[in-house]
């Protein structure tokens, strides 16, 4: 794609629907032109339909199923080859509320190939191109139960806490090199999601962000050059003291001896 935007081209996966959607609309009006990625060929083929009508901006549909490892190469070398790209919106997720007892172990195993395998597989095309073009901006949508675990699916839970960790690692690697890594964590968030899910009623919940909120939060939080951009805590100092606590617990790991709880002499 031969970008004709100053700011480039944004990358989003799930851009079909939900907050893919919203961020492909709002980085639409933030002067990005965009390359969005769905499985629904149809669904998409509209979505950037009403882009381009509502914006004038450039946009190219990309089917793809990111459970598909053909198509999933072929987005990672879209995000390799096309210099044009100045920004990555991991977005494409599934997610569960069943548990252990109740959940199919091959749907848990898909959830860890899109939560996961896809998204580390897209960073990883991603970052070094950023890097070698010396800019760019990857966002990738975990959740807040990577930090309240025991509130969904276990697996689902597993992946998320597994994008923040992959988060703060990204920031180490690639704070010095232009290239800028958010981790947002949603909460409950009014989308088709919970469908998916198997629990529909949180939709209309009252403690349920809308998608268009939530992304302008996300976005505001990216202005702001936050790292972790969590929209429905109100208390930003309870995140703050919980990351130092854990960085200053990370310090305290190192001993040659088990602790004398244990009694091992």
């Amino acid at each position: 794609m031969n970008s004709s935007s100053p700011k480039g081209v944004a990358l989003i996966t799930g851009a079909s629907a939900g907050i893919g959607a919203i961020y492909a609309d709002r980085l639409a009006r933030r002067g990005y032109d965009l390359i969005l990625v769905a499985r629904n060929e149809q669904r998409l083929n509209a979505a950037a339909g009403r882009l381009r009508a509502d914006t004038g901006i450039q946009v190219t549909p990309l089917p793809a199923d990111l459970n598909n490892h053909a198509d999933l190469a072929k987005v990672e070398a879209v995000l390799r080859d096309d210099a044009t790209i100045t920004m990555l919106v991991n977005n494409a997720g599934v997610g569960s509320v069943a548990s252990i007892l109740q959940a199919d172990v091959d749907k848990m195993e898909a959830m860890i190939d899109l939560n996961i395998t896809a998204l580390t597989r897209l960073t990883y095309a991603a970052a070094p191109a950023f890097v070698a073009r010396g800019k760019g901006t990857i966002i990738n949508i975990s959740s807040a139960v990577a930090i309240a675990v025991e509130n969904l699916n276990g697996v689902y839970s597993a992946s998320k806490s597994y994008v923040l960790s992959l988060g703060h690692s990204l920031q180490k690697d690639l704070a010095e090199k232009g290239v800028r890594v958010q981790t947002v964590l949603p909460a409950a968030t009014a989308t088709d999601f919970w469908d998916v899910a198997g629990y529909a009623p949180q939709k209309t919940s009252q403690i349920t962000m809308q998608p268009q909120d939530l992304v302008d939060a996300a976005l505001a939080g990216l202005d702001a050059g936050e790292l972790v951009t969590i929209p429905g805590l109100h208390d930003i100092e309870a995140w703050t003291r919980w990351e130092q606590e854990r960085r200053e617990m990370a310090a305290k790991f190192r001993n040659a001896k088990p602790a004398p709880r244990y009694h091992v002499a």
